[in-house]
């Protein structure tokens, strides 16, 4: 299947966020209703893009895999569809973290990445929920308290901060900057 789009923008070995950060900045220079195709390999973008897309009102049309390539379409919504860009408010720095950690305060760590980016180091007793898995697994997430969100870099985690939130959990935090200079005990496997 052939589809017309109105730019092509590649993110192909690109790590996140890097692959939103690119989307983001191209997406302005389109117009309302024109559509973009996303080249990429990182295995997480798909649920990167359907998350982003969601959160700023643009359309997500779907991802096409060819090869090792991604190739993810999203639609720049008008003016009446866009939403403005939200922060969670609540976050919580790594070393705010460790010392949590350290004092064996009782919070419950939500590691969103990928499956991979799990095994290869993740925090001791923390859950993997990826957040393209969000909405099917919220029934192991709605009870748990003072829930810390953790990712590589702070932006799938602020999203999945937003969706839970929104779904009424409450004392959700944004871990930030994330696992990429995370210092703490790591598990691999």
């Amino acid at each position: 299947m052939e589809i017309t789009v109105n730019k092509v923008l590649d993110a192909k070995g690109l790590a996140c966020p890097m692959p939103i950060v690119k989307t983001k900045k191209e997406m302005n220079s389109l117009d309302p209703g024109q559509i973009m195709e996303v080249q990429a390999t990182d295995k997480g973008s798909t649920a990167d893009m359907k998350a982003w897309a969601e959160s700023t009102g643009h359309q997500y049309l779907g991802t096409i895999e060819d090869g090792d390539v991604l190739k993810h379409y999203l639609r720049r919504a008008n003016e009446h569809e866009e939403k403005p860009t939200i922060k969670h408010p609540h976050i919580v720095k790594l070393d705010e973290l460790l010392e949590k950690l350290d004092g064996q305060e009782k919070i419950t760590i939500l590691d969103v990445r990928e499956q991979a980016e799990y095994a290869f180091g993740h925090i001791p007793g923390s859950l993997n929920i990826p957040l393209g898995e969000l909405e099917q697994r919220f029934n192991e997430i709605e009870s748990l308290d003072n829930l810390h969100i953790i990712c590589r870099t702070g932006t799938r985690s602020d999203l999945a901060a937003q969706k839970l939130t929104e779904k009424g959990i409450r004392e959700v935090k944004n871990v930030v900057p994330g696992m990429k200079e995370y210092t703490g005990e790591l598990i691999k496997g």
